[in-house]
């Protein structure tokens, strides 16, 4: 049975609560966004694109000062400081740290960053002569190796797919790109999907749970090779939804 504008909701008519549109997001403008791993190329680029966005932002690193000097840099207000004082003082946080130090740092920030909402877009990439290929780490992926050592956090998959040449280049207004986000928790991912619509021309999706990510992460390895062909900086769009 299908219903339209012009026809009640049957749940309602049974006295039940009627089923949440998912395209229904929740207001985010307020919160806080902490990047950890601010100032490489797709954290630095995540940061410019949601401050620009009028989102207020922190910059994370473990080193001061290389924070402070990549917040001046973009200006917007971003703000700079060392992991732990950023991982504090937001209300979510991006983890964006290269691979290989992944688990090191999120391990040394359990403390700060419990009670957050945590969003991992790392990307667990080997390259080697014939260009890049997916690691499948112990945990599944590296959203469920977050999760595991982060238990007294709530987090999420998303922002893997995303051009850190795109992100960070100014003449580019819009980025025409779906988000793949994942997580356990409706609310958690639907904060995240409206942190993602935030960005001109970029929409979240929900793309399954937690243990799902692998799939997701790996795909990057696939968009790689579809950009050193084509010399392109491809995304993904879902259709249909």
């Amino acid at each position: 049975m299908t219903t339209d504008a012009n026809t009640p909701d049957p749940s309602a008519a049974a006295g039940k609560p009627a089923a949440k549109d998912p395209r229904d997001l929740p207001d985010v403008s307020d919160l806080v966004v902490g990047v950890l791993g601010g100032t490489g190329d797709q954290g630095r680029g995540l940061a410019y694109r949601l401050a620009k966005a009028g989102q207020r932002v922190i910059i994370g690193s473990r080193s001061t000062e290389r924070a402070l000097t990549a917040a001046e840099e973009l200006g917007l207000g971003v703000r700079g400081l060392d992991n732990a004082q950023c991982a504090r003082a937001s209300d979510i946080v991006i983890i964006a740290v290269p691979w290989e130090g992944h688990a090191k740092t999120v391990e040394s920030l359990r403390e700060e960053l419990a009670g957050k909402l945590v969003v991992d877009c790392v990307n667990p990439l080997g390259f080697d002569k014939k260009g890049a290929y997916a690691i499948k780490p112990e945990e599944g992926s590296a959203a469920e190796q977050a999760a595991a050592l982060l238990p007294d956090s709530r987090v999420t998959a998303a922002f893997h797919h995303l051009s850190a040449v795109l992100l960070q280049d100014p003449q580019v207004e819009r980025i025409e790109t779906d988000v793949m986000v994942l997580g356990d928790s409706r609310e958690d991912t639907d904060t995240v999907q409206a942190l993602a619509a935030r960005i001109p021309g970029m929409r979240g999706v929900f793309a399954g749970r937690l243990r799902n990510a692998h799939q997701v992460e790996s795909l990057v390895a696939n968009l790689i090779s579809v950009n050193r062909r084509y010399k392109a900086h491809a995304g993904l769009r879902i259709t249909d939804v």
